[in-house]
């Protein structure tokens, strides 16, 4: 194999595909790159089994050939190198050597017929969404992903429910549920599929303009992803995956709408005397006459008391909440202002925009000692 390409344009591609790539494996030849060069181009892959990053880089190809280099050392090299251009060369022991300006190096390969092949989807109409709709969509749910899912592995990713003319991201953690909803142009069969939060995290973070779009294609163990050069494999998760639909309350008894800002203001600065060690719920008064949340918290450190105006009607009470979990989904919305639903201290409360249920965050509460 023997290639001239842009250094700069080399390392970039590197760098994003070696996101794929796991330090902890048994399998030498996963801890580096695939490099097939061919046709004008280099094909440039990176894979840990469960997630796959694929893209292309414009080359003068000298010579057709392929081999895996360390990804690492590679990575190391290219952000390092001198010139504008750079240049590969690889023997038939696989030992590559790389050129830029008065810089080289020789650095042993391996086989490309050590590297395990990604899985290919065939077959149905691919899903066409906007990127930074789905940027939006995937970081108003991941933070609700459950963590250490012993009981139910598949509430490890967000859920996909795609139909016609509408897409939904659900993820629910046992403690909390984020959940939404975005209209798009799809006129295929309705789809529903769970994604790991590594692939979408993978995704959120590759480079592409603001107009891109992103092709979504789901088979029955795989999905690919495809944006901005960029082609994204991963494994989907199995099981059945909780109805949520039936934990949300149908009714409620008390409705606040407050600032949003000033909501997460004032829970932040309560939780200032809440550590990891130190935890003590979040308590919030919900005053009806007053027109006022009040939040307050006790513990070993100390108190602490706030309060934010709110458009209140129904009933007054206290309820308890862990402070990071609504924390985290007020700051997930989208809106100046939120709609908060109450049934009193022991049902979840559901956080909703002003206008419309474009998403819809649920947080269970906690329950409070008396005095």
């Amino acid at each position: 194999m023997k290639f001239t390409c842009p250094a700069a344009a080399f390392a970039e591609a590197c760098q994003n595909v070696q996101r794929a790539i796991s330090a902890k494996t048994t399998l030498p030849s996963l801890e580096g790159i695939l490099i097939q060069a061919r046709e004008g181009q280099l094909q440039l892959t990176g894979y840990d089994l469960e997630v796959g990053i694929q893209t292309a880089v414009e080359a003068q190809v000298r010579e057709e050939g392929a081999l895996v280099l360390n990804a690492r050392v590679l990575c190391d090299i290219l952000r390092k190198l001198p010139d504008e251009t750079v240049a590969l060369e690889s023997d038939a022991r696989f030992l590559a050597e790389i050129r830029s300006g008065e810089s080289q190096y020789k650095i042993n390969g391996m086989s490309a017929e050590e590297y395990p092949e990604l899985p290919s989807i065939t077959g149905g109409s691919p899903l066409m969404v906007p990127l930074q709709t789905l940027r939006e969509m995937i970081r108003q749910t991941i933070f609700a992903v459950a963590v250490n899912p012993d009981t139910k592995p598949i509430h490890a990713g967000v859920k996909f429910e795609v139909n016609p003319g509408e897409l939904k991201l659900a993820a629910i953690d046992g403690f909390r549920l984020a959940l939404r909803k975005e209209a798009i142009a799809y006129e295929g069969e309705g789809l529903r599929f769970v994604v790991p939060p590594k692939t979408l995290n993978e995704l959120m973070k590759l480079g592409a303009g603001e107009d891109a779009e992103v092709s979504v294609a789901a088979g029955k163990r795989h999905i690919v992803f495809d944006v901005g050069g960029y082609h994204v494999v991963s494994r989907l998760l199995d099981g059945e995956f909780m109805n949520y639909q039936a934990a949300i309350p149908a009714e409620h008894k008390t409705e606040a709408a407050a600032d949003t800002r000033a909501l997460i203001a004032a829970i932040e600065r309560i939780s200032l005397i809440i550590t990891e060690k130190i935890k003590s719920p979040l308590r919030c008064e919900v005053l009806v006459p007053e027109g006022r949340l009040k939040l307050s918290c006790a513990t070993g450190v100390g108190t602490a008391q706030d309060s934010v105006g709110a458009d209140i009607s129904g009933e007054s009470f206290e309820v308890g909440f862990n402070n990071r979990f609504l924390l985290d989904a007020l700051r997930a919305c989208d809106t100046d202002e939120v709609r908060l639903l109450f049934n009193g201290a022991v049902a979840p409360a559901v956080i909703l925009p002003p206008e419309g249920e474009s998403f819809l965050f649920m947080v269970l509460p906690v329950r409070l000692k008396q005095g």
